[in-house]
C-alpha cells in the first residue's frame, strides 16, 4: 500500500520552497498559503539527527495558528513526532527539533544568543525590527555535518519593519530574482576574503492559493470589501499603501513630477532668490541623524529639496559621526547647492542636543563650525497632526509639503511609518523615524491650518 500524501505545495509554494538562496521572503498578499510553505520547509532535514530550526513569530501568542498547521500535519508526516508544550518545540524519532520563539522586545533576540539553527523561519516578518532578524543572522549555522543552514520567511505589506523589509526585498530586484550582497572580511591571518550571498522575494497573492479558493469562493470578495489601504495591501500586494499606515495621504505619481498634480514627489528646480530656506535636523550617532532642507513659497508651502541622512547602508543604523564632521559636511553642503548657498538658513532641531550633562553640547559643538539651530518644538502629537495638515491636497490636487525626487531617504521611509502598538495615536518610534523627526521640528515652526477633505474626485488613487 502506497503512503498517504500529507501534503503537496500549489505551484507558487513550490516555487519558494525550491529557492536557494541564503535568505527567501514569500507573500506580499493575504491568502497565498504562506504559512503551510514555512512550517513544511523546516521538516525538510529532520530526518538528521542533529537538525534544529526556529520558527518565530512576534509574540508567543501569535505562534498558536503555526502550532496548530504543525499538529496538522508534522505526526502525520513522522510519525511519533512529539510536541513538547512548557519547551514549545516538536521533538521527531531522529532526534531532529523544531522549535517555536518570539522576540516581543528589541532585548528579546539575546534570548538566542550561542544557541544554533540550521533552519529559521521568520512568520509575518514585518512586524520585526532589522536589529532582530540580523541578529538571527549569527544562530544560523550548522548543528552537526551534512545540514543546509538557511533563512525563510513571510509577509504581508505593514508594519514596523515595512520600510526595511520592501527595501531589502521588494524595491531592490523584480519578483523571483537573485539579490547578490558582496561581502568581504579578514581571516586569522590577514588576508583579505571576500564571498557573496543570496535573497529573492517570490511573490504570491490568493489566486495562488487554489486551495483556499475551493474552499471558500467569497474570499476573494472579502478581501475586495476591505477599505483602500487593506485592499490594496492584502488583495494586491501593494508594497505602498497598508493598513496601519500613518500619512496614507502620500502620494508618489512620476506622471506629475513637473506639474505638481496629485504628487507629493516632484522634479527639481531651481528655487527662487527671495524664498525662505529652513534646515531641520535629528541627531543620531548609532541610529541615523538626518538633515533636510525646506523652501518656503510665498503661499507657505515647504519644498524638501535637499537632504543628508547619516545611514550606513543597514537599515536604522548610523554613520557614527562626530557632531563635528556633521557640521562640516553641512557647511560644505551649504556652499555648493545652488538652491542653498549665499542664502540664510533657519536651522531647528531636535531640543536633545541642548543638552550638555555629560560635557560641551552637540549644539555647541556644531556652533563652533558656524552651523546654527533654534530649539525645535517637540510636541509629538501636534507635530503629527502638522505633517497631516501639509500632506492634505487641495482640490486642485496641490499638496503644502513638495519633494525633491532626489530625496530618496525621504521617499523611502517617510511613507513606510506605522502607528505604534502601545500609543495608537503616534508613531511607532522603532521604526526608521528620524527624517519625519526633522520634518516635525521644521512644521511645526511654520504650522499651516488643515485643510477640508477634498471629494474622491481631487486625487487620484
Amino acid at each position: 500500500m502506497s503512503a498517504a500524501v500529507v501534503w503537496t505545495p500549489q505551484p507558487r509554494q513550490r516555487d519558494f520552497l525550491a529557492r536557494s538562496e541564503f535568505e527567501a521572503l514569500y507573500g506580499g498578499a493575504a491568502g497565498g498559503g504562506k504559512s503551510d510553505a514555512l512550517v513544511m520547509e523546516a521538516l525538510r532535514q529532520v530526518h538528521i539527527p542533529h537538525y534544529k530550526a526556529l520558527i518565530l513569530r512576534r509574540t508567543y501568542p501569535q505562534l498558536s495558528e503555526l502550532v496548530e498547521k504543525c499538529r496538522k500535519y508534522y505526526p502525520r508526516a513522522f510519525p511519533g513526532a512529539q510536541y513538547n508544550e512548557s519547551r514549545r518545540q516538536w521533538n521527531f524519532p531522529s532526534g531532529a527539533v523544531v522549535r517555536f520563539g518570539a522576540m516581543q522586545h528589541q532585548e528579546d533576540r539575546y534570548n538566542y544568543q550561542g544557541q544554533a539553527f540550521d533552519y529559521i523561519a521568520f512568520d509575518e516578518l514585518t512586524q520585526f525590527t532589522w536589529e532582530q532578524y540580523s541578529y538571527l543572522f549569527s544562530r544560523c549555522r550548522p548543528n552537526g555535518p551534512g545540514t543546509r543552514c538557511y533563512i525563510r520567511s513571510t509577509a504581508n505589506p505593514g508594519g514596523v519593519g515595512h520600510g526595511w523589509v520592501k527595501e531589502r526585498f521588494i524595491t531592490a530586484a523584480p519578483p523571483m530574482t537573485t539579490i547578490w550582497s558582496e561581502l568581504s572580511w579578514t581571516d586569522a591571518d590577514g588576508r583579505r576574503c571576500f564571498g557573496r550571498r543570496g535573497r529573492v522575494f517570490v511573490p504570491a497573492r490568493v489566486t495562488d492559493n487554489q486551495a483556499l479558493l475551493d474552499n471558500d469562493p467569497g474570499y476573494l470578495l472579502t478581501l475586495a470589501s476591505l477599505p483602500y489601504a487593506q485592499r490594496e495591501a492584502l488583495l494586491n500586494g501593494n508594497w505602498d499603501s497598508f493598513s496601519g499606515q500613518v500619512f496614507t495621504e502620500w502620494r508618489d505619481d512620476p506622471a506629475g513630477y513637473e506639474s505638481r498634480v496629485n504628487t507629493h514627489v516632484i522634479a527639481p528646480f531651481r528655487v527662487p532668490e527671495h524664498w525662505p530656506v529652513w534646515r531641520g535636523f535629528d541627531w543620531g550617532y548609532s541610529r541615523p541623524f538626518s538633515v533636510g532642507w525646506y523652501a518656503v513659497d510665498p503661499q507657505r508651502r515647504l519644498y524638501r529639496v535637499r537632504e543628508l541622512y547619516g545611514c550606513a547602508g543597514q537599515p536604522n543604523e548610523g554613520l557614527r559621526w562626530e557632531p563635528e564632521k556633521v557640521a562640516r559636511e553641512i557647511r560644505r553642503i551649504e556652499g555648493e547647492d545652488e538652491n542653498l548657498a549665499r542664502r540664510h538658513i533657519y536651522g531647528v532641531a531636535d531640543p536633545a542636543i541642548f543638552a550638555s550633562e555629560t560635557g560641551e553640547s552637540v549644539a555647541d559643538v556644531m556652533a563652533r563650525c558656524q552651523v546654527y539651530w533654534d530649539r525645535g518644538d517637540n510636541k509629538r502629537l501636534p507635530g503629527k497632526m502638522q505633517v497631516h495638515n501639509r500632506l492634505a491636497f487641495d482640490q486642485s490636487g496641490a499638496p503644502m509639503l513638495y519633494v525633491f525626487n532626489t530625496c530618496r531617504n525621504f521617499i523611502r521611509t517617510v511613507p513606510a511609518l506605522c502607528y505604534s502598538s502601545s500609543d495608537v495615536e503616534d508613531v511607532d518610534t522603532a521604526g526608521e523615524d528620524h527624517i519625519y523627526d526633522e520634518l516635525r521640528y521644521v512644521c511645526m515652526a511654520n504650522p499651516v491650518a488643515a485643510r477640508a477633505r477634498p471629494g474622491p474626485w481631487t486625487v487620484r488613487l
